[in-house]
């Protein structure tokens, strides 16, 4: 036996690989993953030392819905999709992932089968870090283990949300209801100046000023031909005029994004909950058929 293996504590695990100098690359990412924040820099060192680069080409599927997990992925090249499987044309898309994002992560605490399944839509290259790795480190280091599980706790609070809320809302007024005073000017000016009202109106003005200056209703004619003040609030008008109406088409804009954003939400909730419906309705059938065959045939 070595003076080394003397002096060593009895009982510990070998932590040998923690002092070794991990990838940069590595440390730099998980640094950057939300499921990591809180850990000091030895944590992420002992992480990055025992995780595997592993490379996905792209329509490479890096696991399949109902597949035995055991690691969790973090990307560090690319960007992967996350979606439930069926048809090409059926596939239920639910999220798309870039650098510094994680999937899997349930499977170092369950080791159950995925829910989804992840397919790398461009080359890309993943970091994995096996349920053995965690598992093992976090016997060792509970803090680190109650930093994760309160991320991870946040994203099942945000998906529970989404999920038990209504969905289906009125997108449009729920951005008008946070829109300030002023921008709430700028829509009903742009909203005037395109309709007949405000070109009526301005005809109508034109006309009259250049009767009350021309005429000679007046004695000394305020604004005597050729109208250089008119001129000069047209002007005003027509500077003042293309910022409103930008104003206005980027609040329209955001509107149409934020009906988008509504319409996916519904119609991925739709589809789920569609999938849950066939999926009993096929558990159904099977348990339907198993009872009939035991009864046998009808006398």
């Amino acid at each position: 036996m070595t003076r080394k293996d003397e002096d060593a504590p009895k009982g510990r695990p070998d932590t040998s690989i923690e002092r070794r100098d991990a990838p940069a690359d590595v440390v730099t990412l998980l640094k950057t993953t939300q499921l990591f924040e809180g850990l000091d820099e030895e944590d992420l060192n002992v992480l990055a030392n025992r995780a595997a680069k592993r490379p996905f080409k792209a329509g490479t599927l890096v696991f399949s819905q109902g597949d035995l997990g055991s690691s969790m992925f973090i990307i560090a090249e690319g960007h992967i999709n996350i979606h439930l499987p069926g048809e090409a044309s059926q596939r239920v898309s639910l999220k798309d992932l870039a650098r510094g994002e994680y999937f899997g992560e349930l499977a170092i605490f369950d080791e159950n089968r995925r829910s989804a399944s992840a397919l790398a839509t461009t080359d890309a290259v993943l970091i994995e870090l096996t349920h053995e790795t965690l598992a093992g480190y976090l016997e060792r280091r509970p803090r680190a283990a109650l930093a994760i599980l309160r991320t991870m706790a946040g994203r099942l609070r945000q998906t529970n949300s989404m999920l038990s809320d209504h969905v289906a809302k009125n997108a449009v007024k729920e951005v008008e209801e946070h829109l300030t005073w002023t921008q709430k000017l700028a829509d009903k000016i742009a909203e005037l100046n395109g309709s007949w009202t405000f070109i009526l109106t301005l005809l109508g003005l034109t006309l009259a000023w250049t009767a009350v200056n021309v005429s000679g209703m007046l004695a000394q004619p305020f604004d005597a031909y050729p109208f250089v003040f008119f001129n000069l609030i047209l002007a005003i008008l027509g500077a003042l005029q293309g910022p409103l109406i930008v104003m206005s088409q980027n609040r329209q804009s955001l509107k149409d994004r934020a009906r988008s954003e509504n319409d996916f939400k519904v119609n991925l909730k739709n589809e789920v909950n569609i999938e849950a419906v066939l999926r009993e309705l096929s558990e159904f059938r099977a348990e339907t058929g198993r009872r009939l065959d035991r009864l046998g045939p009808p006398k």
